[in-house]
């Protein structure tokens, strides 16, 4: 990485959202008022949330708010919303990622936008962070598909390090309103304290991550992070003071924000 590119991370961030996850009648998430204050969003795309008028209807929204577009692949798991593991092999997982950001990449180009990157959701998510060779198998999916496409990894993870490896546009993340365990992993949403609600508390731990590159485990432990982008997660039923409060803190302590096709 160049010197001016390390300086562009030092000097910005980006926020990150998982939004279009409503369904047919059922409304999840406050993704009219999220998409004021991200600027990279990740969009459901059917298997865990989502459908084809929710997914046309929020590109349209984060393309007219000059907000990235980034597809938000699952695991075929719908009625448990993409958080439950699943034993598939690695050329399904392949092939259900290509499904879903080719799904995600013709909605962009219908409103003459770009897909800017790929974030896996959930369980897929959590399980690739520490599974190198899933990790890797999803890494190549994308590169298949653009290899200019960012991948969106946790950061200092499994997926991380493969995405490196392949020579992709990287992305480390980190969580605002998610725990950490100390090896880096994100604490089991079944165990309490897993999802912080405090926009403070929140507002506090974001600033150290950013200016730091540490972040305190729920064990007590201060652990090494290297985030590019931090995502907040719009079901939180904080969400949008959380974010408020986020951007407010983020701009008075001199860090810009843009979305990450600006900064990887």
């Amino acid at each position: 990485m160049s010197a001016n590119n390390n300086l562009a991370r030092a000097n910005y961030i980006d926020i990150n959202a998982d939004i279009g996850e409503s369904f047919g009648v059922y409304k999840l998430g406050m993704d009219e008022e999220l998409i004021n204050y991200i600027s990279s969003a990740n969009i459901a795309c059917g298997f865990h949330a989502g459908d084809p008028d929710v997914i046309d209807k929020t590109v349209k929204m984060a393309a007219a708010n000059n907000v990235g577009l980034g597809a938000h692949p699952s695991l075929p798991d719908r009625k448990g919303f993409g958080r439950r593991e699943m034993d598939l092999e690695l050329e399904e997982i392949r092939n259900i990622i290509i499904y879903q950001v080719g799904a995600l990449e013709a909605f962009a180009r219908s409103k003459n936008s770009n897909l800017q990157h790929v974030k896996p959701h959930g369980a897929l998510y959590n399980m690739a962070a520490t599974d190198y060779e899933l990790a890797m198998k999803i890494a190549w999916a994308i590169k298949e598909i653009n290899p200019d496409l960012i991948f969106v990894a946790m950061s200092q993870s499994a997926m991380y390090k493969a995405g490196k490896e392949l020579n992709l546009r990287v992305a480390g993340e980190a969580f605002a309103d998610r725990a950490y365990n100390q090896d880096g992993t994100l604490v089991s949403r079944k165990r309490s304290g897993a999802v912080l609600e405090d926009p403070g508390e929140i507002q506090t731990r974001v600033i150290r991550m950013i200016k730091e590159g540490k972040v305190e485990a729920i064990t007590g432990e201060v652990i090494e992070i290297q985030p590019d982008t931090i995502c907040v997660h719009g079901d939180n039923p904080e969400a949008i003071a959380i974010v408020k409060k986020l951007v407010s803190a983020v701009k008075a302590a001199g860090i810009g924000i843009k979305p990450l096709a600006e900064i990887v």
